[in-house]
C-alpha cells in the first residue's frame, strides 16, 4: 500500500497529504490494513509539545497518518520541502470519516469527554449523517481497572472506527497501552473535538478557518492563552532560521 511522503518540520515528522489524499489513504488502509493504524494531528503547538516529550515524538514517529492540521506546518512543508499539501484540521476530518462510515456502512465507536458531551455528540452525529452506524460509545473517565472491559467493548463491538478524545497526551497514551488488544481498524486522536460538535467549545467561524487564523481567533476570545499562543512567531522564526541554513549549505556545494 503506498504510503504519503513524510517530510519533517522542525524535527517533527509530518505526512504531506491535502484532505482527499487522506480520506483516500484511510479508505485503502481500512480494506488492507492487518493491524490497528493511527491518525495524529501536526500544528505548531504540537510540535514543540514532541519537541519537549520523548514518549510522543516516538509515538508520532510510529503514527499510520500524521495530518497536517496547522496552517503554520502547511506553509512549512512547502518553504521548506516544496510539499503542495492544504491543510487537513484533524475536526474537519472526523465529520469526512463519519460520512464515508456512513456510506459504506461501518461502524465507530466514540470514546472521550464527558458523559454528557459524548452522550450527546454521538446523538447529534447520528442525526447529521443519516445511516452512520455509531456501534459503541463511552465517556473519558473509565477508571483504571475497568479499561480491559472497555478495550473488550470496544472488540465486542465490531467497530472498523475509533475516535479517542481524551485530550494529549493521554490519549497517545491510551493508545500505546491499549491499540496492540484492539480489532479496530483505524483510530483517531481527536482532543476536544466532541466539546465543538455539542456546541460547549464554540470553533472559530469559517472565515477564521479557511484563512487558517483559529488560533487568532482562539486567543481574541481567550487573551490568557497568549502563552500558549506565542509559540506561533516562535514557530515562523526556527522555521526561517532553518529554511536560511538550508540554502546556505547547499550555496556551499
Amino acid at each position: 500500500m503506498d504510503e504519503p511522503r513524510r517530510v519533517r518540520v522542525l524535527d517533527v515528522p509530518v505526512d504531506s497529504v491535502d484532505m482527499a489524499g487522506a480520506l483516500a489513504y484511510i479508505a485503502r488502509y481500512i480494506r488492507l490494513a492487518t493491524e490497528p493504524g493511527t491518525i495524529l494531528a501536526v500544528n505548531p503547538e504540537k510540535v514543540y509539545a514532541l519537541r519537549a516529550n520523548a514518549f510522543l515524538m516516538r509515538f508520532f514517529e510510529q503514527g499510520t497518518l500524521l495530518l497536517p492540521d496547522g496552517i503554520g506546518v502547511v506553509l512549512a512543508m512547502n518553504f521548506l520541502h516544496g510539499a503542495k499539501v492544504g491543510r487537513v484540521p484533524g475536526a474537519d476530518l472526523m465529520q469526512e470519516l463519519c460520512k464515508m462510515a456512513a456510506q459504506e456502512g461501518l461502524g465507530i465507536f466514540v470514546y472521550g469527554a464527558k458523559e454528557e458531551v459524548n452522550h450527546r455528540s454521538v446523538e447529534l452525529l447520528r442525526q447529521h449523517y443519516p445511516g452512520i452506524r455509531i456501534v459503541g460509545r463511552a465517556n473519558g473517565y473509565v477508571r483504571p481497572e475497568e479499561m480491559d472491559g472497555l478495550v473488550a467493548s470496544i472488540n465486542a463491538s465490531g467497530a472498523e472506527i475509533l475516535f479517542v478524545a481524551l485530550g494529549s497526551p493521554r490519549q497517545e497514551q491510551w493508545l500505546h497501552d491499549h491499540l496492540p488488544a484492539l480489532t479496530i481498524k483505524i483510530c483517531q486522536g481527536i482532543g476536544g473535538t466532541l466539546d465543538t460538535i455539542t456546541g460547549d467549545v464554540r470553533r472559530a467561524p469559517a472565515i477564521f478557518r479557511r484563512s487558517g487564523l483559529e488560533w487568532l481567533y482562539r486567543l481574541m476570545r481567550q487573551p490568557g492563552r497568549w502563552r500558549r499562543q506565542i509559540v506561533y512567531p516562535l514557530f515562523v522564526m526556527e522555521v526561517m532560521k532553518q529554511a536560511l541554513t538550508a540554502r546556505q549549505r547547499r550555496g556551499r556545494r
